[in-house]
């Protein structure tokens, strides 16, 4: 199988050019723009792509790519940074701009070269791309030709034919360059010469294969919380290991309305997947009274699920191997964070794994693929197309969308909110226009009046937003008539709310929870 080799200097955008790399049906890999000769040489790539980054090439100590990138005799692209710190190592030169370049740009090619040969956004020739620069190439090195520019950044892309390499200054990975998936596609297609070999059916018989070869006629039991990523792990293990796997399904009390039964039914009658159910709501329940502070909150969530998990996986003696839904990008950013210091805003539920003392070997099946690569597997392995492709439900489940204390009767008043929500979304063709959408709990009450009665019930706050990345978020604009029904549902259908509210705060400031 092909394989492209993606150093990371630090961008922003650099798992997008992971993903463009692979919705081209290319296999690729991110790793730190550090990786030594012998790992980049062990890896074989087709081709290399090197990132943007937030250093300037002329600082002391300032990151490099590795020698041996121009020694392997495969494409390489330079993107932003990557194009600068090519530029000084091959001989050219770089310089502070005195016309920086941030947000959109215009620029026009030149020449006939592969990479952008007819490809325009309009006939005068000009592309629309996205800049994010103040440094740039004032020297090309020798060999080089400038492959597009624009008044302000005279080489805004260079290529050296011969030896197969090419930069860029603007970003071809984000979706304001307009045609940045066709320039990246003739990056992997046409000049690195890698087949459209990375396909869900492909991947799933390797992936199989591989499950069976490491875990051979041992036992694996996987923590199945029915989100995305824990129950295409199940399906993948099922189809590749059968009885040898048991699921461990923990309903805490604060999942979605009739959560359970829907992930008992989809996996133990549907999918035939051995499934041990434990009922601990009352004991998570317990853990919470009194407790009002997020961050205490998540941690005791996770501290139960560990001891609940760790009981249950003591009943399982001939157990060797603990699954895990880790997905490519926990795998990079926990790499990252070993070298980048970043603030806490919350703490993440599936962080830190399980405890030693189970004595388990970790089984990661999908450590290799993206989200939506995720979903993409899940429908190929039969999974519905609505589990699979719903919104997301934070590990702490509805404590974290039930403000301060988390009491029993707050959770039921929720779950039945949220239900109307969802449905009315999925009734409207709103589900799928929005990226994430739930109700959140408010421990605060209002005055009413029902009939010719006051009343003094709970209010709610419905969410929904727009994102393609959830680093940053829109709140969705939801037509004024569906917010009406939705209200009109909740007050009336489920007794002890009285008013609803809707969020208007995109990310940043707010984040996408509540808490």
């Amino acid at each position: 199988m092909d394989r492209i080799l993606i150093l990371d200097f630090g961008s922003q955008y650099t798992q997008l050019i992971a993903r463009r790399v692979r919705e081209a049906e290319v296999y690729s890999e991110l790793h730190p723009w550090d990786m030594t000769e012998a790992e980049i040489r062990k890896f074989a790539p087709s081709g290399i792509i090197l990132s943007g980054g937030p250093n300037s090439v002329y600082e002391e100590e300032t990151p490099k790519a590795p020698e041996v990138v121009f020694e392997l005799g495969v494409p390489v692209l330079g993107i932003c940074y990557g194009m600068q710190t090519m530029a000084t190592q091959l001989g050219g030169v770089v310089e502070t701009g005195h016309l920086r370049e941030f947000g959109y740009a215009e620029i026009f090619t030149s020449g006939n070269s592969p990479l952008l040969r007819d490809v325009q956004d309009r006939e005068n020739g000009a592309l629309d791309v996205w800049m994010s620069h103040g440094d740039k190439v004032a020297t090309l090195p020798e060999g080089f030709h400038v492959l597009c520019s624009n008044d302000s950044t005279p080489i805004a892309g260079m290529a050296d034919e011969e030896r197969r390499f090419y930069a860029l200054q603007f970003h071809p990975e984000v979706t304001h360059t307009k045609q940045g998936t066709e320039i990246l596609s003739r990056f992997v297609h046409e000049i690195c010469g890698c087949a459209r070999d990375w396909t869900m059916p492909h991947y799933i018989d390797e992936a199989v294969a591989h499950i069976r070869d490491q875990v051979g006629d041992e036992d694996v039991i996987l923590g199945l919380s029915g989100g995305v990523d824990s129950s295409v792990a199940a399906a993948l293990l099922q189809r590749a290991i059968g009885d040898q796997l048991t699921c461990i399904f923990v309903d805490n009390g604060l999942l979605r309305l009739n959560e359970a039964e829907q992930v008992m039914e989809m996996f133990a009658g549907h999918l035939g997947v051995k499934v041990d159910h434990v009922d601990a709501a009352d004991k998570f329940l317990s853990e919470l009274v009194g407790v009002d502070e997020p961050e205490a909150k998540r941690k005791i969530i996770g501290r139960e699920f560990v001891h609940v998990f760790q009981a249950e996986a003591e009943k399982m003696p001939n157990a060797k191997w603990l699954a895990q839904g880790t997905i490519y990008p926990d795998v990079i950013e926990s790499a990252g964070s070993k070298t980048k210091k970043a603030h806490t805003i919350k703490s993440h539920h599936n962080v830190g794994g399980l405890p030693d003392t189970l004595h388990l070997k970790l089984l990661e099946p999908l450590r290799d693929l993206f989200k939506d690569e995720v979903r993409e597997l899940g429908v190929a392995l039969g999974l519905p197309r609505e589990m699979v492709y719903r919104h997301p439900f934070p590990g702490p489940g509805l404590g974290v969308r039930i403000l301060g204390e988390v009491k029993k009767e707050y959770a039921d008043l929720l779950r039945q909110a949220d239900a109307i929500f969802i449905e009315e979304l999925r009734a409207s063709g709103w589900y799928e226009k929005t990226s994430q959408a739930f109700v959140v709990f408010l421990p605060v009450k209002s005055v009413g009046v029902m009939g010719d009665g006051r009343t003094y019930e709970w209010v709610v706050a419905l969410r929904a937003v727009e994102t393609q990345d959830f680093m940053t978020a829109l709140w969705a604009e939801l037509p004024h008539a569906l917010l009406a029904k939705v209200s009109n549902r909740i007050i009336n259908e489920v007794r002890g709310i009285n008013r609803v509210v809707y969020d208007v705060s995109g990310k940043p400031p707010a984040t996408i929870e509540w808490e």
